[in-house]
């Protein structure tokens, strides 16, 4: 056609070609202007039905005067041919665009606006486009966004396919569009959340290669998190998000107008953060590394790394300093390793190291503030003083680093920066040797600890801090499967509710019921407690960490992938935040993820129990089993006698047909029990395997009134898959208020 003359219009080149038709560059010669010009297909054009369908287009499309969207200038006829005359736009497709690589999240947020401001004027005349997509998106030379082609747009009450039939591009087919049921502007704000997780992330939310296998999984899975794809905080960027792709049509946005408010917010709180970088381009940050016991007795080592700890937790507390958390920071404890490196690793700009010397009342303690890109000291300091003025030495640090750094304390932060719980020095030293043993993560040591709290309260019975570790204590006896859950959780209880009774404040204190809570299937009050943890205390790792560890049990995936991301740029270096990122992959079935975040934290630490138990699920998964076997046996050599370990490997037997294998470890899991607590939780992992399920669901229904705390997750572990099509699972799921 090109070179021909149809009517007044001049075929000069081809622009493109879709299921709805070709579209050529033409000049207008009655006008002298450059238009595109949009044919039918030639099978299509002579139905009339057909040419009927596309007239309501166009007569649709040119009652749209947005600049947003492209404009109609005139629908033709001539001959067998039937076309739409539109306004030329030089520029380029989005998909074009996005296929050189991801686009920056301001600017994807600016176009994304645009295609919203769009569909929304649509909306407001009764037209839906149902077929949004990155093809349909132009963006002009000037970087104005234009959506093209109403070609499957409803107009009104018209029904332009025919019932039972899909229209729409596969890939960004909202759930019920692509079952052929009756849809609405909803439609179109799945479509546009496809479009934005697209730019943001280079790649298609829902893939597959056939048609069905991309339907099964805009229907039945959930989007990797686009927190995924970029180093930079998308936190806000994600909800919005996945409150577009939610499969439920009434769960999404109900209409444009709140998603645009959403999106504005996140450009201006983008302005407000360039305006501030521009006047501090690099933000302070800083990791407290460990002190060094240089006392004679190696058990003060509790003092000095006690020290450090305070000082993380009260810098850790101002808004304009990062600063690394303690399990990250304790890393380098005893390691030779450059100071540029240790910067590299927890990436912060500064260090703060030093030394203390303990002998009776008498304190040496000696401290340096470093420059991470120089290796200068910035400032440095030697006390030697009392014991009694431990707590005037750290007031003294810690306002010389934030002095030296140049951080400005706003509000209440000097207040709670200096904020002391005790003065009383024995009490102290009792509380610190508490944390200390608490911060070894072993039974014996948490039994320790136990003890120094109890001494804690029993000669200042108000101090929140000792009541709230006390609390941590009996929650972690029951997760290391010391005691059980009747035993531990109410003592934690009542704990934690005795540290929010002295200090509404306390942070700690509302993480730890939070988790209580969350074991005890309360799931409201656990999350209000967690979110309140958070509002008091941003950079407190534990809440980030545990909420998460609550949002995968009820199946939120991506919020539990944005809050471990949190806790893990507060803390990197953390084995179990690592090894808890890639638990999240498994529940969420991306056991490739799951792997590799599961390998790397083994990197870290080859011999981390955690990792190597949840790495030998995900073999389980993929089927690799002798891998699986491997990994759990790798547990056991480390652990000696473990339930968890031990129920886990019986599992993997059982599923790869070595039944009298599996056997043996309900043997072993008998012995244990003899002499411990072993949850019938373990049991049922066992025989779930085996497919046994009525022996499955009885020892399930014992775990119910024990309470222990891995039934949380029985509705999103996939080795207990096999019991969701039988009917007494919805009476495992209702008594921890998880039912369907």
């Amino acid at each position: 056609m090109i070179g021909y003359t149809i009517l007044h219009y001049k075929i000069l080149e081809k622009l493109g070609e879709g299921g709805m038709g070709v579209v050529f560059l033409a000049e207008d010669t009655k006008l002298e202007r450059k238009v595109a010009i949009k044919f039918l297909p030639h099978y299509i054009s002579i139905n009339s039905e057909e040419r009927e369908r596309f007239k309501i287009e166009a007569k649709a499309a040119a009652a749209l005067n947005h600049p947003n969207i492209a404009t109609i200038h005139a629908i033709e006829e001539s001959e067998d041919q039937i076309f739409i005359v539109m306004e030329y736009i030089e520029g380029a497709e989005l998909k074009d665009k996005i296929k050189s690589s991801a686009i920056p999240e301001t600017e994807a947020i600016e176009i994304a606006k645009q295609i919203a401001e769009g569909l929304e004027a649509a909306h407001k005349k009764g037209i839906v486009h149902r077929d949004i997509k990155s093809q349909n998106i132009m963006i002009t030379n000037d970087g104005k966004v234009k959506i093209m082609d109403f070609g499957l747009a409803k107009v009104g009450g018209i029904q332009l396919t025919k019932i039972g039939s899909t229209v729409g591009t596969v890939a960004y087919m909202s759930p019920e569009q692509s079952r052929a049921e009756e849809v609405d502007h909803r439609t179109d704000i799945w479509s546009f959340g496809v479009v934005l997780y697209e730019m943001i992330t280079g790649e298609l939310p829902f893939k597959g290669e056939y048609d069905q296998v991309i339907l099964y999984n805009i229907n039945m899975e959930e989007p990797e998190p686009i927190i995924n794809f970029s180093s930079d905080q998308l936190t806000e960027l994600n909800s919005i998000i996945n409150k577009t792709l939610r499969k439920d049509p009434q769960q999404r946005y109900q209409n444009l107008k709140r998603l645009l408010s959403d999106l504005n917010k996140i450009k201006k709180e983008q302005v407000t953060e360039k305006n501030n970088h521009s006047v501090n381009k690099e933000i302070p940050s800083i990791a407290v590394l460990p002190f060094v016991n240089m006392s004679s007795e190696k058990e003060n080592e509790y003092f000095s790394d006690g020290l450090a700890e305070e000082l993380i937790n009260n810098l850790s507390k101002i808004d304009g300093l990062d600063v690394a958390a303690r399990t990250s920071a304790f890393r380098f404890r005893d390691k030779d390793i450059h100071i540029m490196e240790i910067g590299k690793e927890l990436q912060v700009n500064h260090l703060l190291e030093g030394s203390v010397r303990k002998s009776g009342n008498r304190l040496r303690i000696t401290a340096q503030l470093i420059n991470v890109k120089n290796g200068y000291d910035i400032w440095s300091e030697k006390y030697d003083r009392e014991l009694e003025d431990i707590f005037a030495i750290q007031d003294e640090i810690s306002m010389a680093i934030i002095n030296n750094l140049k951080v400005k304390l706003l509000g209440r932060e000097k207040e709670n920066l200096l904020k002391r719980y005790t003065d009383n020095q024995e009490v102290y030293q009792l509380y610190l040797q508490g944390r200390f043993y608490l911060n070894k993560r072993t039974s014996d040591d948490i039994l320790k600890a136990i003890k120094f709290f109890e001494k804690v309260i029993r000669l200042e019975p108000n101090y929140a801090l000792a009541h709230s570790g006390l609390a941590d204590t009996y929650c972690l006896l029951e997760r290391y499967g010391v005691y059980a859950h009747k035993d531990s959780i109410p003592r934690a209880e009542l704990a934690a509710l005795k540290a929010i009774e002295i200090d509404n404040d306390l942070a700690e204190a509302h993480t730890s019921f939070g988790y209580i809570k969350f074991f005890n299937w309360e799931w409201e009050v656990a999350e209000k407690e967690f979110l309140r943890a958070i509002q008091l205390h941003p950079k407190y790792v534990v809440a980030h960490h545990w909420f998460a560890w609550m949002l995968t049990a009820m199946g939120r995936y991506s919020e539990a992938l944005s809050e471990i991301k949190i806790a893990h740029r507060l803390d990197p270096l953390s084995l179990i935040v690592n090894a808890n990122i890639g638990s999240i992959y498994y529940f969420n079935r991306q056991f490739d993820i799951a792997e590799k975040h599961l390998l790397r934290t083994l990197e870290m630490e080859p011999r981390f129990v955690v990792a190597h138990q949840w790495l030998g699920r995900c073999y389980e998964q993929k089927e690799i089993y002798n891998k699986a076997i491997k990994e759990y046996q790798i547990a056991i050599d480390i652990l000696g006698d473990d339930p968890e370990s031990y129920a886990s490997l019986g599992h993997a037997y059982a599923i790869n047909d070595n039944f009298k294998k599996s056997k043996d470890m309900i043997k072993k899991l008998d012995e244990l029990s003899e002499n411990r607590f072993v949850s019938k939780y373990w049991y049922a992992v066992v025989y779930a395997g085996l497919k046994d399920l009525d022996n499955c669901f009885k020892y399930l229904f014992d775990t119910i009134k024990e309470g222990f705390d891995w039934l949380t997750f029985i509705k999103v572990d996939p080795i207990f898959d096999i019991l969701h099509s039988d009917s007494r699972f919805n009476d495992v799921l209702r008594p921890i208020g998880l039912q369907k």
